[in-house]
């Protein structure tokens, strides 16, 4: 097959190839000696939904030991929101919920959709968000504007029909997006979509669109959203002396000055440790506490307390039942109660977050000088391009390839999230031919985190495997890169 000379032709050349590049990953796959038992059992992250990872032994334990008693639900809440307010302060709240998904549909309705009691028709509201990464997530609860991104979450989700991405849209609701200055969004993949490309975000400058936006819309102005994450990946590598993401200060010194909220997704992160809400000044942060805490599948509402009184009386949280200060109610959102097992599971993990914070970043640490070490052993050709870094927010490490194709030649392939969502990102599917479950990798960007067989009952990481696992990844892409014929 002929060289590509453009970038769709490279990804044709990719399909045509996959059933080739398959067999490939599996022989190369041969080379590690990946014991029998650890085939389709260990991967590059614990911190997917779909497959999460096992729980610590001190999780466990507590969860079983809690198992055994009589205890009102209420008590966990109440001790959840003890932790909350010793680390952030008491004008800070915290209710939890079963997903973190559950959590931005409850604040999106709670604090930013139009009331729908009384007389007369509903208004419209807005809510605006910088044009990243993962935006059927946080961008995902209203009508997009302008009209050219109504069709930008088409190709996203597994379920069909109204009830999908499109079905979780808020009423009289939309959603403003916002390119930033210094991101880039090509169209690239084998389902060919267009790809937020954030890693030369220009803080000051979006922070500036973000306003400019603001006052084109401010009639309609709800409120403001954005991921909660840090890295230079996801377009928050600018940060102060402190390490908080200037763009995401502005957006919050913006939403202030129009007394709307700021709403963070942050299901990748970690509170007490991680990316701060306070530091950033917004009004929620949403975590999904089964992702990177080490706590059961669970998520987590941490806001100020002017926000949170809606959101814990919608959860049924809010006010005297049986005579306590907190109730267990029943609400418009009591279908997000985490339930027994996942109130106590979080209550054991945020007193490792606030006591033992070494448990979750020592494992970070190691995995960093292991991808280091192995990313030195790539094809020279392609290892001046991968930027890595490292975040104790997801107690993940990052690795970015944006800067291959700054040369106007074709690239390190890049697969978008369409990709993923459709079976033809080659480096998610090649690794589980590989007999390696797989992490986020689209958008130029690779999130790998210890969890799913690569550390020891007290969640601490397993050099070996750890290795193994990523050696396969560098092997991936440079069999992809072959394929795609960039090395021609």
């Amino acid at each position: 097959m002929a060289r590509p000379s453009f970038k769709f032709q490279m990804y044709k050349r990719l399909q045509v190839n996959t059933p080739k590049i398959y067999a490939e990953a599996k022989k190369a796959a041969e080379t590690l000696k990946m014991p029998a038992e650890l085939k389709g059992a260990i991967g590059l992250t614990g911190a997917i939904s779909g497959c999460p990872s096992p729980l610590r032994e001190d999780i466990e334990k507590a969860m079983a030991a809690e198992s055994r008693k009589v205890v009102s639900l209420s008590v966990y809440v109440d001790q959840i929101r003890e932790i909350i307010k010793g680390a952030y302060g008491d004008d800070y709240d915290a209710a939890p919920v079963n997903t973190c998904e559950g959590g931005l549909w409850t604040s999106f309705d709670c604090l930013v959709t139009p009331p729908f009691q009384g007389r007369g028709d509903n208004y419209r509201t807005r809510y605006i968000i910088p044009y990243e990464r993962h935006i059927h997530h946080q961008g995902g609860y209203g009508r997009p504007y302008p009209p050219k991104y109504k069709d930008i979450l088409a190709d996203r989700g597994s379920t069909a029909g109204e009830l999908g991405f499109y079905g979780k849209r808020q009423n009289n609701l939309d959603t403003v997006f916002v390119p930033i200055p210094g991101a880039s969004y090509p169209v690239h993949g084998i389902n060919y979509h267009p790809v937020p490309l954030m890693k030369n975000v220009d803080a000051k400058a979006g922070i500036a669109a973000m306003r400019t936006a603001a006052r084109q819309h401010e009639i309609l102005l709800g409120g403001f959203a954005s991921l909660g994450y840090d890295t230079v990946g996801y377009g928050y590598g600018k940060k102060d002396a402190e390490g908080t993401p200037l763009l995401q200060k502005g957006i919050a010194e913006i939403a202030q000055s129009y007394n709307v909220p700021y709403i963070i997704d942050n299901a990748w992160g970690m509170p007490i440790i991680g990316n701060s809400i306070k530091k950033i000044g917004a009004d929620v942060m949403i975590f999904s506490m089964d992702k990177a805490t080490g706590s059961p599948t669970s998520a987590l509402i941490i806001g100020k307390e002017e926000a949170m009184v809606p959101i814990r009386r919608a959860l049924g949280y809010h006010g005297a039942r049986y005579g306590t200060t907190t109730s267990y109610g029943k609400a418009a959102f009591v279908t997000q109660d985490p339930g027994k097992e996942g109130l106590s599971g979080q209550v054991a993990a945020l007193k490792v977050l606030r006591d033992k914070p070494e448990v979750m970043k020592k494992p970070v640490d190691d995995l960093y000088a292991i991808t280091v070490e192995e990313f030195a052993r790539i094809d020279a050709r392609i290892r001046p391009f991968f930027q890595i870094s490292k975040t104790y927010n997801s107690g993940a490490v990052e690795v970015n390839y944006e800067d291959s194709w700054k040369n106007g030649k074709l690239g390190i392939p890049i697969f978008s999230i369409e990709d993923m969502y459709s079976g033809s990102n080659l480096f998610q599917d090649g690794m589980s031919q590989m007999g390696i479950i797989p992490t986020i990798a689209y958008d130029a960007n690779f999130f790998i985190s210890p969890g799913l067989g690569t550390t020891d009952e007290h969640g601490q990481l397993i050099p070996e495997r750890a290795r193994m696992i990523i050696r396969a990844l560098v092997m991936l892409i440079e069999i992809v890169c072959n394929e795609a014929g960039i090395f021609e």
